[in-house]
This record gives C-alpha cells, structure tokens and sequence, in this order.
C-alpha cells in the first residue's frame, strides 16, 4: 500500500504498536519538559458509534513558554497549537507517527521567528518522535 504525506507533516514508521508508540511518546513528552493536553482515541468514539476504525490517536502537547510567542505574534496559530502528533496503524499492519512540521506552522500563519527558534522546535519535535517509535 503506498502511503501519502501530506503537505506540512512529518511521517515516520514505529518499530512498536500504536498503543506504546502513544505511551513512549508521552515519555519523551514528559521527559523534555512538556505537558500531555489530551489524548484522543479515535479508535474507541469509532467503537462507541457502532463503527470500526484502526487504532488511531491523537496526543495534544505543548509548553506555554513555546506556544505563548508563537501566539503572540500571530493569535491565528492558536488553532494549531497545542502542537499534535498522530499514531496510527494502517491496513498493512504498520504503525505511523506524524506531526505538523514547525515551518508549516510559521508558514500557514505568517510568524516571523528567528531560524534558531524555527531549528529548535523542528529538532525538538524530530527527537520526541524518533524517542517514540524507536527510530
């Protein structure tokens, strides 16, 4: 099955389920210093609608101290902040992480950030991801 990503995301492959790919990410969340929000089960409000869906989540994290500027300077970005990562198994039985890539974000709303702050969040956000799916 081919896979497609779209624009602005950042897709990698999990070496482990959907499920511990969730929880390993709250770890690595959590060991950086950021705050789990909301974790969304697809999956379940599909099952709780007599409906079936893959395993499928949203984890909803952030830090103020990031997130506040970036609001800031354009109160628009509020709409895709909290940052968001997606797990997910697809028919082929292979789990995928994905997350909005930062310069998307700066992009779609036009925040000037500096390069430094624009490189730190896309390696911040790289190193999370590559924690939870063992990459």
């Amino acid at each position: 099955m081919t896979r497609m990503t779209p624009q602005g995301m950042t897709v990698l492959q999990s070496k482990y389920g959907p499920h511990e790919t969730a929880n390993r990410l709250i770890s690595a969340l959590s060991a950086r210093g950021m705050t789990l929000m909301a974790r969304v089960d697809h999956a379940a409000a599909a099952k709780d609608a007599g409906m079936e869906l893959r395993p499928t989540e949203v984890l909803i994290f952030g830090n103020p101290k990031g997130g506040t500027p970036l609001m800031q300077a354009a109160q628009t970005s509020g709409i895709d902040l909290p940052l968001k990562a997606l797990i997910w198994l697809d028919a082929d039985g292979r789990t995928w992480l994905g997350y909005n890539e930062p310069a998307w974000l700066v992009e779609r709303h036009a925040i000037a950030v500096g390069e430094s702050v624009l490189t730190a969040m896309r390696e911040a956000l790289a190193a999370i991801a590559r924690d939870a799916a063992g990459g």
